[in-house]
């Protein structure tokens, strides 16, 4: 069945679709409240017009759909499946700053509070974000100096015979040596801590003078002091959060700014009616597709008009950006302005809302909003102002000197012609275990990702680096030769001059002459230019035309080591299967393709397992993990 064919098929309830291209992969994810009618009017002639649509539709070959009972459900699984498949007509979000929260660990004996940036469902509980990071911190170290719960790593399922330094500088209650404290007493302190984070002063002092006035009956003085001691701390706290409520709400704040296809948003993190943190996002490439079409049959006008440049829609971009930020988190700010308006506006403040009421039991609203005037509106004109300075800082820096810098990076590197295009090599291995190569290319003025490459190592065994990279340079610039390709303006080489001889002995044996080549030394910095080793470059650490060398062979170096990782835990995952008696190279492949992990075979049962292999092959998996365990 054809794609337009198979269009006519789909349901009319609301949902998710999927367009693949033609190796099966999912390239773009967007929700509807009608399937078929959202779907189908890509097709309409009024969209080709559009080149993005356009593109993704001349690579399209098929679509797939998940029905949904709601549209909020379609919003949660869209952006569930953004995230897992990554589509490249999407807007993706690729900024990975993560801000910490404070662990309470309640699933232990004794349970101790860290600072994470990882949230598990392991009995733990979870209080924050906080920001700046560093509250956080100082959070978790008050706790320790007026709780006395630890964050150490000591393990206590068990007695030590004595305890570590933060019990006699009377920051642990010492529950890793026996009758320093009781079950009890520990008990109490984590309750307290608990209150604490959960921002229940109130219960928290209320409890503490009962405490206190029942140690002074008892003329437990001492005791009396200590909580005396942590009511006057948390009663302080407590006034300085109500200063802060009185001042204003919690919100998030979005500015940007895009111009030449690329693009800066600032986001401003307001907790008490002050600004606590900004965060910063880029996008050089925006996908080839920012924006779903209209639902044509649902009698809606859309959102408002907002501006739109070239092909950038600030609308379309800020439903994604706002949906990856916040939705699934476990922290939602109840305020959130955007600059635009955009088409499920009401819907991500009612699945957010509900997201937060499950989150801490509470029933409070979050509102999208979209000032048009007064303080709020400049809090938007704010963020977008510092969005114009990113965007300059970012991007404006290098640009208008582009040509400045190539001429720099052509004189302190002897090269015939201005640098266009520079191709960088790096290895990658561990003892000489699945080793690696990667090519990388920056092309006038920026990285060109379309065209790296990525080397299995295949005629080297053992650990030797000079060899590895004879070979990699071989393969890249013999296929060159054979394609008829121009040479790059410089071949850069990650290593000092054992792996710059080698690339050069490559090159020679292809008869490649007079092609620039140069290597920079990871310790000292320094670069050394074929032919002139006995004078290598020493550039100021400030120089751009070092930086930029720099950025090219830590990218080399990012795109090395990411695939040997794969490489690893794909020769991993299939030496532990093949362990097995009786399974073999075939069933492995058939049991990771199946199952899509390792860790997903292991908790598969005999009737999972069955559907794959025999039942006795089955069977003989199932009791080889049981004995592991």
């Amino acid at each position: 069945m054809d794609l337009p064919a198979k269009i006519r098929t789909l349901p009319t309830s609301p949902g998710v679709y999927l367009y693949k291209n033609a190796e099966g992969e999912v390239i773009y994810v967007g929700k509807a409240k009608n399937l078929r009618s959202r779907v189908s009017s890509y097709f309409h002639e009024g969209r080709w017009e559009d080149a993005k649509t356009g593109t993704l539709i001349r690579e399209a070959v098929d679509v797939d759909y998940i029905v949904v009972a709601n549209n909020k459900e379609a919003l949660a699984l869209e952006n569930h499946l953004i995230k897992q498949k990554k589509p490249r007509f999407n807007i993706l979000l690729r900024d990975d700053k993560t801000y910490p929260y404070v662990k309470l660990t309640l699933a232990e004996r004794y349970p101790r509070v860290y600072v994470t940036r990882r949230l598990r469902k392991d009995g733990s509980a979870y209080y924050g974000p906080y920001f700046p990071a560093n509250l956080a911190y100082r959070i978790v170290d008050l706790i320790h100096r007026h709780f006395l719960v630890p964050s150490c790593k000591v393990d206590l399922t068990r007695y030590h015979p004595r305890p570590c330094l933060q019990y006699y500088i009377k920051r642990c209650l010492g529950p890793c040596v026996k009758e320093l404290t009781t079950p009890e007493i520990y008990s109490e302190a984590v309750r307290d801590v608990k209150l604490f984070l959960e921002g229940r002063q109130t219960d928290l002092v209320k409890s503490l003078r009962e405490r206190m006035a029942e140690a002074a009956r008892a003329e437990e003085f001492e005791r009396a002091a200590r909580y005396r001691d942590l009511i006057s701390t948390v009663e302080q706290l407590q006034e300085k959060q109500r200063i802060a409520a009185v001042e204003g709400d919690d919100a998030d704040v979005f500015g940007y700014h895009y111009e030449n296809q690329m693009l800066a948003v600032n986001l401003f993190h307001m907790r008490g009616g002050r600004v606590l943190d900004r965060r910063e996002f880029f996008w050089e490439e925006l996908p080839e597709l920012a924006s779903q079409p209209n639902e044509p049959d649902d009698g809606e006008t859309g959102v408002p008009a907002c501006p739109t440049t070239d092909s950038f829609r600030p609308a379309d971009f800020f439903s994604a950006l706002v949906k990856q930020l916040y939705l699934a988190q476990h922290y939602v700010p109840r305020n959130i302005y955007v600059p635009v308006d955009f088409e499920d506006r009401e819907e991500l403040e009612e699945a957010l809302s509900e997201q937060l009421a499950g989150e801490g039991g509470r029933a409070t609203r979050v509102h999208i909003i979209v000032p048009q005037r007064g303080d709020k509106r400049e809090l938007i004109d704010l963020a977008g102002n510092n969005a114009k300075q990113s965007y300059d800082q970012r991007f404006r820096v290098m640009k208008p000197k582009a040509r400045a810098i190539q001429e720099a990076f052509q004189d302190a590197l002897a090269l015939p012609e201005l640098p266009k295009r520079i191709e960088c090599f790096d290895i990658s291995h561990i003892q000489g275990a699945e080793a690696v190569a990667s090519m990388v290319v920056w092309e006038e003025g920026k990285m060109k990702k379309s065209d790296y490459r990525k080397f299995i190592i295949k005629t080297v065994e053992g650990v030797d680096d000079f060899a590895s990279m004879r070979e990699v340079v071989a393969r890249r610039y013999k296929r060159v030769q054979e394609e008829e390709k121009p040479m790059p303006s410089l071949v850069l080489i990650d290593g000092g001059l054992g792996q710059l001889h080698a690339a050069a002995e490559a090159l020679e044996a292809l008869e490649i002459i007079n092609q620039p080549l140069a290597a920079i030394a990871k310790r000292e910095e320094i670069i050394y230019i074929y032919g002139q080793e006995n004078d290598p470059v020493v550039l100021d650490h400030h120089s751009p035309v070092l930086h930029l060398v720099q950025m090219i062979r830590d990218e080399a170096h990012r795109f090395a080591l990411t695939f040997h990782r794969k490489r690893r835990q794909i020769r991993d995952r299939a030496t532990e299967l093949r362990e097995i008696p009786g399974v073999g190279e075939s069933t492995t492949r058939r049991l990771l393709e199946h199952f899509g992990s390792l860790q997903a075979v292991k908790q598969a049962d005999v009737a999972a397992l069955s559907a794959v292999v025999t039942k006795s092959q089955a069977e003989t998996i199932l009791e080889h993990f049981r004995k592991l365990v």
